[in-house]
């Protein structure tokens, strides 16, 4: 993290295996600000391990640019596509295992929870989060793919789970 940073630092992340998407989101006080964030895609022909590695290597590149406080990794939630579900517990699993290795604490919000952060409904449509953290993080337009996006969701997330009471009980 640069020296100029002043706050606590969360990386989100959106587990993908042909799109990762990652944001960095400084809170300050009650004020919150985007210090990176973007995508890591992998081609679908190569081989899982081959794509399992960029990613953990692109994730890595950043956190060594952005130095975050911890991590906020979104849990997964699959309805039929098993296929892509296992290689995306695959990646899941790679970048659990990176913030481990840079002693990061890991906070795992549920999409729900994303959207109760942001929204503050559950429920809410994706497009109403993405115009919530467009406008939460004063951002020029919407953060392109959806997956840059949701880990900046999933970066507020982390913030406000950290920051609340229950999470301090928890880790006492």
């Amino acid at each position: 993290m640069p020296t100029t940073t002043k706050g606590l630092v969360c990386l989100g992340i959106d587990p993908g295996i042909g799109r990762l998407g990652y944001g960095f989101v400084c809170q300050s006080g009650s004020s919150y600000r985007a210090l990176a964030y973007g995508c890591l895609e992998t081609p679908p022909h190569q081989d899982t391990s081959v794509r399992i590695k960029a990613l953990y290597d692109g994730v890595r590149e950043q956190i060594e640019n952005c130095s975050p406080h911890f991590m906020s990794v979104e849990r997964l939630y699959f309805g039929q596509n098993r296929t892509t579900a296992e290689a995306v517990w695959q990646v899941r699993g790679a970048i659990l295992l990176l913030g481990a290795q840079y002693r990061l604490p890991i906070i795992e919000p549920k999409p729900s929870e994303v959207k109760l952060t942001v929204c503050g409904d559950g429920t809410a449509e994706k497009r109403q989060v993405q115009l919530m953290i467009q406008q939460l993080l004063n951002l020029p337009e919407i953060p392109r793919p959806d997956d840059t996006a949701d880990a900046l969701g999933i970066a507020l997330a982390g913030l406000a789970i950290v920051r609340s009471p229950q999470y301090a009980y928890g880790r006492r």
